[in-house]
């Protein structure tokens, strides 16, 4: 026979552990496109993710990419890997490929490595040291639909920014900061978690021991 519960409320906090444990927890790596919010819901008539990706209504993305930006996002149920990959106490480092406007300077990529004044919330935050450099030769990367303005006179090259940190808008501030706009930007790494050749509006779901693997070995 089963044991009557004669006084429920002792058995709260156990019960609450075995439910938890009984929610299958779920990760998946997308490719935002471009002009699409880092969301499943919006009032404003832009695309979402929903419009792109069919995952279980508990499933929310970490973080957020910027509606004019594209890559990496990681979307998940589970909470502690949320709070672990946005407590900025957790640094982790963030690679992005970023096409600028105009022949970029070795004085320009000396700036960004040391840190530029960018405006956070109407207040000036001087960016950490980073990592910055040109491609030799430019990525091989989708095309965007929209294509980005090209002008035969002005070179567009790549370049990649690897940060520690990441604050609002906080590549293409840096690189007006020094005289060159963003045309383009793609995240294509967190720690040793890459697009793996997905494409716009491509997902692929991994195991648990698959993700942490590559972000926290």
């Amino acid at each position: 026979m089963f044991p009557v519960l004669t006084n429920p409320s002792i058995y709260k906090v156990p019960l609450q552990r075995d439910f938890l444990f009984c929610i299958m927890l779920r990760y998946f790596i997308i490719y935002k496109p471009f002009q699409v919010l880092s969301q499943f819901t919006s009032t404003e008539y832009k695309k979402t993710l929903k419009d792109f990706f069919d995952v279980p209504k508990n499933v929310y993305p970490v973080g957020r990419l910027d509606y004019d930006s594209e890559g990496l996002l990681i979307l998940t149920n589970d909470a502690n890997l949320n709070y672990r990959l946005l407590n900025p106490k957790f640094l982790h480092e963030r690679e992005y490929w970023v096409q600028v406007d105009g022949n970029i300077s070795e004085e320009a990529l000396q700036q960004l490595q040391n840190g530029v004044d960018i405006n956070i919330d109407g207040k000036i935050y001087r960016t950490k040291k980073c990592k910055a450099a040109v491609f030799d030769e430019a990525p091989l990367v989708p095309l965007r639909n929209p294509p980005i303005r090209f002008r035969k006179e002005i070179p567009a090259p790549w370049i990649k920014i690897i940060l520690n940190e990441g604050k609002n808008r906080q590549v293409r501030k840096m690189t007006a900061a020094v005289g060159y706009p963003t045309l383009r930007l793609i995240r294509y790494r967190i720690e040793q978690l890459t697009l793996n050749n997905l494409q716009p509006g491509e997902m692929a779901e991994l195991s648990q021991q698959e993700l942490f693997k590559k972000l926290f070995a």
